[in-house]
């Protein structure tokens, strides 16, 4: 919903539920997943709220690979998404190969859309590929998008 009250409710569930993990986890799948314009941005922000721990393998599939999953925010037409993810999966690499390639996976359809999309989706997956000590986790799964 896009009511005034919903920051303060999302503040104020988080607020009850920030000791408990997986309540916590879906509290940012449930924004991540959202079809409202300013979902990116809001994920964006997510990125630093205390929620969020890079580090922590639930915490970005929680966050990153939810908003890979909303077809709506994720595959906008301005590309927006597909850049997000593309630095998500190239800052990831360095940190956790294997949970960045799952999130690399999020261009796995990216041949099923409009030119225009695929595109955008495949200028970022050549960057990702382009990216100097590309894993071999990360390196396979963009170069199967890619063929």
């Amino acid at each position: 919903s896009d009511a005034a009250e919903r920051l303060p409710a999302l503040d104020a569930f988080y607020a009850k539920w920030k000791d408990e993990p997986l309540v916590v986890d879906k509290w940012l799948a449930v924004q991540a997943t959202s079809r409202l314009p300013g979902t990116l941005a809001r994920v964006r922000q997510l990125l630093s709220h205390p929620a969020f721990d890079i580090r922590v393998p639930n915490k970005v599939y929680s966050l990153i690979r939810a908003f890979a999953s909303n077809h709506v925010r994720f595959h906008g037409a301005d590309g927006g998404g597909y850049a997000f993810l593309a630095d998500q999966v190239i800052a990831l690499d360095a940190l956790n190969p294997q949970v960045a390639a799952r999130l690399a996976r999020g261009f796995d359809r990216w041949k099923r859309f409009d030119a225009s999309r695929q595109a955008l989706a495949r200028k970022q997956l050549e960057r990702i590929a382009s990216h100097a000590g590309l894993s071999r986790d990360v390196a396979e799964i963009v170069t199967k998008a890619l063929e």
